[in-house]
Parts: C-alpha cells; structure tokens; sequence
C-alpha cells in the first residue's frame, strides 16, 4: 500500500449520531448528501474521508474553495468538435467524484451558483455540461459530505433546505473519550497500516453492514402509513416546502435497511427526524396575545376563574415530537 489510508470510520471515538448519517446516505444517496456544522477540530473530514473506505474501492474527490465552474463541471473542446466531428470532453470534479464521496469542506464560503450546481447533480445522478449547443452528459453519483462553521457565515436557507441530512456537532466529549481520541490518533499517524489492521475487521463488519442494507433498500417499501406520520410532524414542525417529508421518508427507509428490517417501523422515523428537520424547523414561537384593558373588578374575576390569571389561557403551541433515535453499535477497540 503506498498511499496513506484513511482513518478507519469504526475507530472513531463518539460522533454515533454524524456516522449514522453518514451511513444511511452511503445506503441510500438520493437523500442528498450531509451538511455538517461545528467548530474546527471535531474530525468532520476525518469522519467524512473515512465514509470514503466504507463504500467499496470509492473514490474521496475534495472540492477545492476556490474551484471555478469548469473546474466542478468539466470543460467541452469545440475546436476538437470542429476538427473530429464531436466535443471532447475534459472531466471535472464531478466526474472524478461518480461512485464515492465528494467533500466540500466550508460550503458555506463557496459560490452560491456552485452549491446550486452540486446539489442539482448531487439529486439527479448526471452531470450535463452545455457549450454553444453542444452538450456533454455523464453519470455522477457520489455522496455528498459539505462541513461549515456557522461562526463564519451561514448558508442561504434555500441551499441549506436541499442538503438531505443536518448533523450539529457541537458537544464537548468527556476527559476519558478525549484521551482515547488522542491515543488512536497518535498510534494512526505513528503507523497507520499497522493501525487500520487492528481495525480491519470491524471495518470490514461495517462495509459488508452498509452493503447488505443497500441491497435490501429496493424491497422496504415507501408506505403510506409512514409517509402519513412523517407529513403529519413536517406540518406540525412548520417547515417550508415538501423536500423534508421526502427526504424524512427516504432516510427512515435507509434505517430500516440498516437494521436489516423489511418494513419501516417508528422507531425509524423517530431515529432520523432531527436529520431531516434540524436545518429545515421554524424556530418561531407564537406569541401570546395582548390582553385588552380591563377594569380592576374584571381584571379581579378574571383571575378568580378557573385559575388561570388576567393573561388567560395561552394558544396551544405546534409540539415538536422528541426524536428517539436509535444508534448503532459502533465496534468496539479490538
């Protein structure tokens, strides 16, 4: 092996919550892709690189910041078209990313138009490349992994309602997982062949995981019974637009793949919901009304009544159900 390996995604101390989203959008990519928020140092592109190894031999493709659109998109030749009879076609990042992972680490410092173009490729699987009425078409079916800091500027809300899935890792681990954080660390930059072979059998446990549940996914069906669930708690939860309810039943799908179920249960609902509707909830509350003046005998039997004060009794509030969710067993340290 020449190449340095990447860090085995089954040797990653905590983050169960981003592995599992990583996982369920390896099972199933038309979820579009995980958009992932925290501060520097919380190993987003060691976990989103390690992802990489988990797909069989695919390829981990990084978007540079300053990337042009040719450069994502790829180039036509006009002048081979002219000499040869057809364009010649140069690929770009999008090309080189069909089958594994592209990772655009601060999505949020690039382009506007260009997050447009990932995520529009990212959903449909192809990549068409347009020049003077000469067009390019090819497959470009990747997972796609953006990471951001929200301290350095946010997302426009229609780009970040078109990532699938949102994971905020903004939890601090507890002193005994930070240090075995940096032990496994330390033994991974001593020797990182001789590290990823201690751990080449629980990776191999999640990849041949992740496979299975890709191979059963077809046969889970997308139920009306759970689609009546989940449009029910998207209502409830005031978001814009349908892309949640989709991308909420195609993660519960996933799920229920990853556990090796045939049908999708609510305990896949429940395990996904914060994913699919972190970035996408309405953080209103509805304010209570104004009382009207009221005289001090009104205002006396007013709150002699039924016990509920001059300001009386609230409108109900949109609950917003807790997500229960179910993690994975992660191997243990071999």
């Amino acid at each position: 092996m020449t190449d340095t390996p990447h860090f085995p995604l089954s040797a990653v101390v905590g983050a169960d919550s981003l592995k599992l989203a990583l996982c369920l959008t390896a099972i199933d990519p038309k979820i579009g892709g995980v958009l992932i928020e925290g501060p520097r140092g919380m190993a987003k592109s060691t976990l989103a690189r390690g992802l990489a190894d988990v797909l069989a031999s695919g390829p981990f493709v990084t978007l540079p910041l300053g990337a042009t659109e040719e450069r994502l998109v790829g180039t036509l030749d006009l002048d081979a078209a002219l000499g040869q009879g057809k364009a010649q076609f140069s690929p770009g990042v999008l090309a080189k990313a069909d089958g594994g992972v592209l990772y655009v680490d601060e999505v949020n410092l690039l382009a506007d138009h260009l997050v447009d173009v990932l995520l529009d490729v990212a959903a449909s699987g192809i990549n068409v490349v347009e020049r003077d009425g000469i067009s390019h078409r090819h497959p470009a079916r990747f997972v796609l992994i953006g990471t951001m800091n929200p301290e350095e500027g946010e997302l426009r809300p229609q780009l970040l309602d078109r990532f699938g899935l949102n994971v905020a890792m903004n939890s601090q681990p507890q002193p005994t997982e930070r240090s075995e954080i940096i032990r496994r660390r330390l033994a991974f930059d001593a020797e990182p062949q001789v590290f990823c072979a201690r751990w080449a059998n629980a990776q191999d446990a999640l990849r041949q995981r992740c496979q299975q549940a890709r191979d059963g996914l077809q046969q889970i069906e997308l139920d009306d019974q759970s689609l009546a669930v989940i449009t029910e708690r998207c209502f409830a939860a005031g978001v814009d637009g349908l892309r949640a309810d989709l991308v909420w039943l195609r993660a519960a799908r996933a799920h229920a793949a990853w556990r090796g179920a045939g049908a999708i249960s609510r305990d896949d609902i429940d395990a996904v919901a914060e994913f699919a509707l972190r970035h996408r909830r309405r953080e209103q509350t509805p304010q209570a009304p104004t009382p009207e003046p009221q005289s001090p005998a009104q205002s006396a039997g007013n709150s002699a009544s039924s016990g509920q004060g001059q300001w009386g009794e609230l409108p109900a509030q949109p609950q917003t159900m807790g997500a229960r969710r179910e993690v994975p067993s992660w191997p243990k340290k071999p």
